[in-house]
This record gives structure tokens, C-alpha cells and sequence, in this order.
């Protein structure tokens, strides 16, 4: 199959599993469009039997807007510099708090069910973006293909089902959502609270950021230790 080769197709299978996705979406609340495009896209290249490395090549013209989609993320988080520096104090209890919690979580999943010592070191940076839980897996001595792996894990149960339980928890504040969002989900808690409101986006993007500092400096005596 000719067209398998082409540039375009995992640019056309993406977003044209996007649009369906966000179709469902409107009919079925209930089913995200991370989770069905995602799916979409698997069965698509399962039953083509499409390489998963020409896909990835495909689709790197999106994966670099990655970048530059960050850095716009500062703009929000500008224009509430007034209110961010009147939440300061929350801000930093709610980051270190975080990032402590997603660390110890993490070792506590993987002691409940008895997973291996390279899956303990691999799972650790669960709750930073893949960049940083890339390197901070390399200095442990973990994994990086399943710190990855479950960064996205977490980002996407976080973006789906995080909202639903924020809300359960009757956390109405953007600030605390957005937050919450951020340190717990990364990137796609940033994209959900995003679509909540500007001010939760932008603390979120704020939570993410200070998360991945913070974390990168909490490993520094998990390294020791290890070391």
C-alpha cells in the first residue's frame, strides 16, 4: 500500500481521528477525545500494519508545535502575574505538596504490587512532563521508554478523569483547580484547565513548570541515596 509511504497520512490519520473524536464527544460526553482519537488512531495503524516509526515521522510537524505551544502558555500566566503574586504562598505549599505526593504515590503503587526495582525508578517521574521525566530517569538509573510511558498514563487519566473529581471535591476555585491540574497532569491536566478557563489554564501551566523544577531538585537525594 503506496500511500502508507506518504507524509501525509499519519498527519491525516491524526487529525482526521481528532475530528471524529471531538464528534463522539458532543453525542457521548462521557467519552473523552484523548482517549477515542488515541484508540482510533492504534486501531488504524493495527489493522494497516503501519509501521509505528513512519507514523512517528509523519507526525513530527505536530510534535514540534509542542515547543512553541509551551512557550505561548507564558502569555496567561503573564496576565495573572497580579493574582499570582497574591497566591504565592498557596502556589508553593500546593507545587511542593504535589510533587511530594506524586513521588511517593508512585512508590507506593509500585511497592502494593510488588513491581520490579527498574519499574520503581521508572515510575518516580510520573507526574512531570516526558522531557524532564526523560532525564530525571537517566540519572536514577530508570527506564526512559517507561518513564514515558507512564507520564502519558498519567497525563491522560489526569486530563479525563481529574476534573470529575476535583469537582466531587467540590473544588470550584480555578486557582486551586488549575493548580491541582498542573502538578498532578502536566501537559494534559494544562489542556483541560485550559477549557475550564483562562485562570485555571494559566495556573496550571504555572504548576506544571514549578513541578518539574521542584521534582528535579526532590531527586537530588533520591540520587544520593541511590548512588
Amino acid at each position: 500500500m503506496n500511500f502508507l509511504q506518504d507524509p501525509l497520512f499519519g498527519l491525516t490519520i491524526t487529525i482526521g481521528a481528532y475530528a471524529i473524536a471531538k464528534g463522539l464527544n458532543r453525542k457521548l460526553p462521557w467519552l473523552h477525545p484523548i482517549l477515542s482519537s488515541s484508540a482510533i488512531v492504534l486501531i488504524v495503524l493495527a489493522l494497516l500494519r503501519a509501521p509505528i516509526a513512519n507514523y512517528q515521522v509523519d507526525v513530527e510537524l505536530l510534535t514540534s508545535l509542542l515547543g512553541p505551544a509551551t512557550v505561548a502558555l507564558g502569555v496567561p500566566i503573564y496576565k495573572h502575574r497580579q493574582l499570582i503574586r497574591e497566591r504565592l504562598a498557596a502556589i508553593s505549599v500546593s507545587v511542593l505538596a504535589g510533587s511530594i505526593t506524586g513521588i511517593v504515590s508512585a512508590g507506593l503503587l509500585v511497592y502494593v504490587t510488588k513491581g520490579s526495582h527498574e519499574v520503581l525508578l521508572s515510575i518516580l517521574p510520573k507526574s512531570v512532563s516526558s522531557p524532564i521525566g526523560i532525564e530525571i530517569s537517566k540519572l536514577v538509573g530508570g527506564t526512559p521508554e517507561l518513564s514515558v510511558m507512564f507520564s502519558v498514563v498519567t497525563g491522560v487519566i489526569g486530563g479525563v478523569w481529574g476534573p470529575a473529581f476535583l469537582y466531587r471535591l467540590g473544588m470550584r476555585d480555578p486557582v486551586s483547580f488549575g493548580l491541582a491540574m498542573g502538578s498532578a497532569a502536566h501537559g494534559f491536566g494544562t489542556a483541560r484547565s485550559l477549557q475550564e478557563s483562562e485562570t485555571a489554564g494559566s495556573f496550571s501551566a504555572l504548576a506544571m513548570g514549578l513541578t518539574g523544577i521542584v521534582t528535579s531538585l526532590l531527586f537530588i537525594p533520591i540520587y544520593i541515596a541511590l548512588g
